[in-house]
Formats: structure tokens, sequence, C-alpha cells
């Protein structure tokens, strides 16, 4: 494990190089077929990632944004988004990163999550514990929600359900809410700096990693039904193991 590790942050150093050469600079922005943003710095990062972790394990399968599947039913299988919030790198502000996972037949044993521009860097690794820029990090030991502080991402398939009115209702109980979303707020929850993250409209390359840099600080991270988390997941549920469970039942009553 340690040598799947050093290798992902090699990929994630080099990635942020390339991404960083062109942040702020003169870039084309094409719209890709579900209308979200690409530009030449997520396919050149991609690449690079890659490289490099397939010429260190070529008979890994790699799973990435802008190129696809590859060997797919490997018993190692790389999850790469190379700029995850491609928009706000084009707005030219920092709250974009680099996120590479891997995944054992089925399970999500890595993550690095690299943020360049606010230079942030988190990563973890299956009973090697969490890290936020080399420091071992641990989630909050709160558990009562109206001590929490609660983030969330995009939330527009949660507001058209049954489930946004339950959301009302913890918001109104909880001492906080935010709304920091992509990278930073799981950052922050495995920080212990804030208690739980919700999200809707997500893709698994947005949170593979992040889900093991949680879990690893002590966090639970599933989807909003409580489901682990699986290729085709699209939403979060990330929290204190203290909180978890109260906001599960809650959004699911």
């Amino acid at each position: 494990m340690e040598q799947f590790l050093e290798t992902a942050l090699a990929a994630a150093r080099s990635a942020a190089q390339v991404a960083l050469g062109y942040y702020r600079g003169d870039f084309e922005v094409e719209v890709k077929s579900d209308q979200t943003p690409v530009t030449v710095a997520d396919r050149k990062a991609e690449e690079i990632i890659r490289a490099t972790l397939l010429d260190a394990f070529p008979d890994h399968g790699f799973f990435g944004e802008e190129s696809g599947k590859q060997q797919e039913d490997a018993e190692y299988l790389w999850l790469v988004d190379p700029i995850d919030g491609t928009k706000s790198f084009v707005g030219g502000y920092g709250m974009w990163s680099t996120q590479i996972a891997l995944m054992h037949r089925g399970e999500l044993v890595l993550g690095v999550s690299s943020a360049p521009a606010t230079r942030e860097l988190a990563y973890a690794a299956r009973g090697l514990g969490a890290f936020l820029d080399g420091e071992p990090i641990s989630v909050s030991e709160k558990s009562v929600l109206e001590e929490a502080s609660v983030s969330t991402g995009n939330l527009q398939t949660l507001a058209r359900s049954p489930q946004w009115q339950r959301l009302g209702e913890i918001f109104a109980r909880v001492n906080r809410t935010r709304g920091y979303g992509d990278y930073y707020h799981y950052h922050r929850l495995a920080a212990g700096q804030l208690e739980a993250v919700i999200e809707s409209d997500v893709n698994i390359l947005d949170i593979a990693a992040l889900a093991v840099i949680v879990n690893e600080a002590g966090g639970i991270f599933t989807d909003l039904e409580g489901k682990p988390l699986a290729l085709d997941t699209s939403s979060v549920l990330a929290a204190t193991p203290g909180l978890h469970g109260q906001l599960l039942d809650t959004l699911n009553s």
C-alpha cells in the first residue's frame, strides 16, 4: 500500500505542475456532451497521471474523467478526475482539485486529494490513517446535532425529492450551515473542522479519494440512503460516527 500511495502522490504532484501552468492563463474551453466544461489542462493532467500510474503498475485498470475506462475488470482500478471543479478552474478561483483513488476488488483503499491553488494536499490509505499537508488528521468527536456544522454541495436532485423537507429540519437544528462544496468541505470534515457533508448529483470520480480520506480519519461515508460507495454512486452523506446515523434517519424518515 505504501508503494501505491507514493506513486499516487507523485502523479498528483506532476498533475499540479501541469494544471498550474494553465491556471488563470489563456486557454480554450470546450463543452462536453453532458454540458460540463473541459480544457487542455484537464486532458494533459490526466495523461500524466495515467502514464505515472500505469508505468508503475501496468496490470492495473484505469477509469479517468476524460479518457474513460481501461481494463475495468482488473483487480486494482485507479479512479481519476484530473481537475475536479473545472468551472472553478476556468473561473480563476481555487476550488478545484486533482482526485486520485484506488479501488481493490470493488473496495476503495487509497485516496489522494490535491488542491494546488490553495496548497492543500490530503491523502489516506487503508490502515495507514489520513493526513492533511503531512499531518495526521481525525474527524470531530461531536455527536449532538445542535453543536454540529454541516456543509452542502450540489443539491439539485435532493431539492426535487421528499428528503428536501427533511434537510430543512436538519438545518433548523444544527449550529451552523455552510456550502463549501467540492474537495474543500471533505478536507474540513476529515480534519475535525465540521461534522457532516451532504451532497447529491455527484460522480464517483469526484468523491472516491475523499471517501477514503474521511473513512481513514474516522468518519463514515455513504450515499444518502446509507449504501456503501460504488461506481454508480451519485449522492453523499459523510459525517462523524456520532452524527451519521442521526442524519441518515432524519433524511429517510
